[in-house]
């Protein structure tokens, strides 16, 4: 059975990027690729993902920064979905739909596409609360890195009862996974 999962770092104050929709405070901090809740492990269990408008713009502007268009290959090769109300640049060649509207339709379609694998939910926080409110998130994976910003796009801008499964350090990071109640 297919589980939802919210998988992210956070700042300790909070936020999953700053103001300016940076990751940058994330590759300031040391983290063991094959420790613990590993994003190695965690990613080979995924069959789709989908994330926000945001999120998908960062990913073209981190990945695809000083490349020609004919350079581009998207990092994830499984079906995407991304949540946006106006035109976005397409990757080439990538699996990716970009939806607009109630989550629950997509979900149905990301479920099949994942074929018994996990479906991630990338980001950001307002989607996944959207996800959380439709009933349709089953865990959220975090890594907590020793980091404020003061401000930024929040982990999850909802309330949401969760249930601690797993903790524990990797280097600079807590790294814990929940269950939804």
């Amino acid at each position: 059975m297919s589980l939802t999962q919210y998988y992210t770092a956070t700042t300790l104050d909070g936020f999953i990027a700053d103001p300016n929709h940076s990751l940058d405070w994330l590759f300031t901090r040391d983290q063991d690729h094959e420790g613990l809740l590993n994003y190695a492990e965690f990613i080979a269990g995924v069959g789709a993902l989908a994330m926000g408008s945001s999120t998908y713009e960062w990913v073209i502007r981190h990945e695809f920064a000083d490349k020609d268009e004919s350079q581009w290959k998207w990092p994830y090769d499984l079906p995407c979905w991304v949540f946006t109300s106006r035109r976005l640049q397409v990757v080439p060649n990538a699996q990716i739909e970009f939806v607009q509207g109630d989550v629950a339709p997509v979900h149905a379609a990301m479920v099949e596409a994942a074929g018994g694998r996990n479906v991630w939910l990338v980001g950001g926080g307002d989607l996944v609360g959207q996800f959380a409110d439709a009933g349709l998130l089953d865990e959220v994976i975090v890594y907590v890195a020793p980091v404020t910003l003061g401000a930024g796009a929040p982990l999850l801008p909802r309330r949401v009862q969760l249930r601690l499964e797993e903790a524990g350090r990797n280097r600079d990071f807590v790294a814990a996974r929940y269950s939804v109640v």
